[in-house]
């Protein structure tokens, strides 16, 4: 299909739909609520903490709630962070950040939501585990034929292809090694890490996400602290962009206000996974006995992903002019770390990795539980054929196309969950 298409397809659901039943459910939800997501942050971090040190792993069904946060963060915390967010910023300018920072706050509820209604519909399959998500309780609150369509959505979803190409691609300039044995290499370890279930998943990502946040926040810290003075200025600019546009500058083309929404919103729900349905199929897999415990570490990954990694990417290339500059969005923030830290071309495509690898594992291994839902007893291997073909194909594609692709999907699963979640909104307490 033409690219023209797509984009206008992606344009329309999120301009027209999407964005403005976000915004609604977000803040119909936080009012509701009384705005626990930021009254009530301190406590839910001490939460966290203490079932990081007092719950037992040991218990045979499901996975440890923490394993089962980490996994959730395995599929926000990725490529995304860095390089959609490039995107946000080229498309939407500098206004986008802001846009991405209200989406995220009033998301929160909506992720608390799902991960809540996904654990309270969830069963126990037949090795003892549990099985959930959004399909779940949109079948019960909507139609069993939505439940399924939403199914299909997250499985396609689940096959990462724009985390997929951005790894091969960065593997294949940085290290000049042809593609063909990056592509080959990378879909083994996948396929070897999602055969572990969710147990492997989770200790990938239990150790890789970690890892990643501590040193990408060092490195960031240490250049926006370099360049303190120039923060105001920055600050304003945000906050500028996102009431008034930007006019043109250097290699930007300038943006509108709409432009700066569209872009913050969809880039929020991409690397956030708001409202998409990701989070409620891994947390219905934790063996938390209180679902609303489990939703609320929700709060602390979407503070993660958004007000820490996502906003330190944007603050790198604009507090270094690199937003402006003629450079693929793929490649700006490495940009930015090799300027300060020369070392960073060396090891930056095992960084890039390692990042990829968490969120491609972790969303392979959500489409599969949607493969099975779909079809307890074809629908795994109808997936892996899936998978081949659709991470090959994609390796040879502009990173455009599957960035649309997954636009798309979320779009259509996001009115999917926000409808059923509507719907079920009196059963829900925080």
């Amino acid at each position: 299909m033409n690219s023209a298409y797509l984009t206008f397809i992606d344009d329309f659901l999120w301009a027209y739909i999407a964005i403005p039943a976000i915004m609604l459910m977000g803040f119909y939800l936080s009012y509701r609520y009384g705005f626990k997501q930021i009254t009530e942050f301190p406590k839910i971090f001490k939460e966290f903490w203490d079932c990081c040190y007092t719950q037992s792993s040991e218990r045979s069904e499901g996975i440890h709630p923490v394993q089962a946060f980490f996994t959730t963060m395995g599929g926000c915390i990725g490529v995304g962070n860095l390089v959609a967010v490039c995107t946000a910023v080229r498309i939407g300018g500098p206004g986008a950040l802001f846009w991405m920072w209200i989406t995220a706050l009033i998301g929160m509820t909506v992720k608390y939501a799902e991960v809540s209604l996904s654990m309270k519909s969830r069963v126990i399959d037949s090795k003892g585990g549990y099985n959930g998500g959004p399909m779940y309780y949109i079948s019960h609150s909507l139609a069993p034929a939505l439940g399924t369509l939403f199914a299909v959505l997250l499985a396609i979803y689940g096959i990462e292809v724009y985390m997929f190409k951005v790894v091969v691609q960065t593997i294949s300039n940085t290290w000049a090694i042809q593609i063909n044995y990056v592509v080959a290499a990378l879909l083994a370890l996948v396929i070897y890490a999602v055969q572990g279930g969710a147990k492997r998943v989770g200790e990938l990502c239990s150790i890789l996400i970690p890892v990643f946040v501590a040193v990408f926040l060092f490195m960031s810290l240490w250049i926006i602290a370099i360049n303190y003075q120039l923060i105001p200025q920055m600050l304003l600019m945000i906050i500028q962009s996102a009431f008034k546009g930007h006019a043109p500058i250097g290699a930007f083309a300038g943006s509108t206000v709409v432009l700066a929404l569209s872009q913050g919103v969809k880039r929020a729900c991409y690397t956030g996974d708001i409202g998409v349905g990701y989070a409620g199929v891994v947390c219905a897999q934790a063996h938390e006995d209180h679902p609303e415990q489990q939703a609320r570490f929700t709060y602390l990954g979407i503070f993660l992903d958004t007000f820490v990694v996502c906003t330190l990417s944007i603050l790198l290339i604009l507090v270094t002019d690199t937003w402006v500059l003629d450079i693929p969005d793929s490649q700006k923030v490495m940009y930015v770390l090799a300027e300060y830290f020369p070392a960073v071309n060396v090891f930056m495509p095992l960084f890039i990795f390692m990042l990829g690898y968490s969120t491609i594992v972790a969303f392979f291994h959500v489409g599969l539980c949607c493969a099975d839902y779909i079809s307890e007893r074809y629908g795994r291997y109808v997936y892996y054929f899936y998978a081949l073909c659709a991470f090959t194909t994609f390796s040879y594609l502009d990173e455009g196309y599957a960035l649309l692709v997954m636009n798309i999907c979320g779009a259509l699963m996001l009115i999917l969950n926000l409808l059923a979640i509507y719907k079920k909104r009196y059963t829900l307490s925080m």
